[in-house]
């Protein structure tokens, strides 16, 4: 087998590990460091790769030895919920706590393969929606591997314990331990019901939701929000709950997004937006954040924005800034 072939036959899987990882790990960039790290393992050690099982199964095992040595530190990614009580609008604070401590958003495109089943699709998008990724934070390592590759990428118990190199009595032990922690806990999130494609209502919805949020209608965008509807904005551990701290918040201390602009985009399973607010220095508009929304029964429910725009705008294909005169051409069209 030629060089050439080998390294596309590697980079086939790329997106499918990529997705793997993320779930693994809860961080955007340290999934595809992960992946190129197994990428660079796998190629140099294809001279020792027997075949007694497929390329795909290898380089899982590989995947999951590297996620497994990168989250010995014992690191979880968490959302602000996770670590904070929910703070009343009179009290908020703006405190930002390190890179390392978020759960990261995710493009779609990178970490969900493109595949024909509609039901297949749908499962692989809840598996990477902002609740879930929180939820398998929870977990230990080697139990988070397991509930992944058993009910994420429905892997044969004995298939996963080759993998690990442990028992199928093992596997099973950490599945239903694993399903018994998920249980336990209810994530907020968790109920976000999003159609592939969205449906006409959901469509609707985010229509609106675009036109309040841009005409910065606070009204219009109360209608929008679930009376529970939580906000988040890391690198922040503030959070809000309530569409009066919401709105209230986007009038006083998140006064200056008012005459932003929102672009669409697909992340995490959900339907997501980059937010550029006005540069009054440029007169254009300059990146602010990736927003992400739940939505459940015809109401917004989540709304995570998402403010480390140096990276992850690139991370979407997104430039940093949008001028005045693009930003008018596309409006008008």
């Amino acid at each position: 087998m030629s060089a050439t072939a080998t390294t596309a036959e590697l980079e086939q899987y790329r997106t499918e590990l990529t997705g793997y990882c993320y779930r693994m790990l809860g961080s955007s960039f340290e999934a595809e460091d992960a992946v190129q790290d197994t990428m660079v393992r796998a190629w140099r050690s294809l001279d020792k790769f027997e075949g007694r099982s497929s390329l795909r199964s290898w380089l899982y095992r590989i995947a999951t030895n590297v996620c497994l040595d990168m989250l010995s530190a014992g690191n979880k990614r968490a959302r602000p919920m996770d670590l904070t009580e929910s703070t009343p609008l009179a009290q908020a604070a703006l405190a930002p706590r390190p890179d390392h401590t978020w759960l990261e958003p995710m493009p779609d495109t990178r970490v969900l393969p493109v595949v024909e089943d509609p039901a297949e699709a749908a499962v692989a998008k809840e598996s990477v929606r902002l609740a879930f990724m929180a939820a398998l934070q929870k977990l230990p390592a080697r139990q988070r591997a397991v509930l992944i590759l058993r009910e994420v990428l429905a892997w044969k118990a004995s298939e996963v314990a080759e993998l690990l190199e442990t028992s199928v009595a093992s596997v099973n032990s950490a599945l239903q331990r694993a399903r018994a922690t998920l249980a336990e806990q209810k994530e907020a999130g968790a109920d976000a019901v999003v159609s592939d494609p969205l449906d006409e209502e959901q469509q609707k919805l985010l229509e609106r939701y675009v036109a309040a949020f841009e005409g910065y209608d606070m009204a219009a965008l109360t209608a929008l929000l679930h009376e529970d509807a939580i906000m988040t904005m890391p690198p922040f551990d503030l959070w809000l709950t309530g569409s009066a701290d919401i709105t209230g918040f986007m009038t006083t201390l998140g006064a200056s997004c008012a005459g932003s602009r929102l672009r669409p985009v697909q992340v995490n399973g959900l339907p997501g937006f980059a937010h550029y607010k006005p540069d009054p220095d440029s007169g254009g508009f300059t990146a602010w954040a990736v927003q992400v929304l739940e939505i459940s029964e015809g109401r917004i429910t989540g709304f995570h924005c998402f403010l480390d725009t140096k990276r992850f705008f690139p991370l979407f294909g997104l430039p940093l800034q949008l001028e005045a005169e693009a930003d008018e051409v596309e409006q008008g069209a």
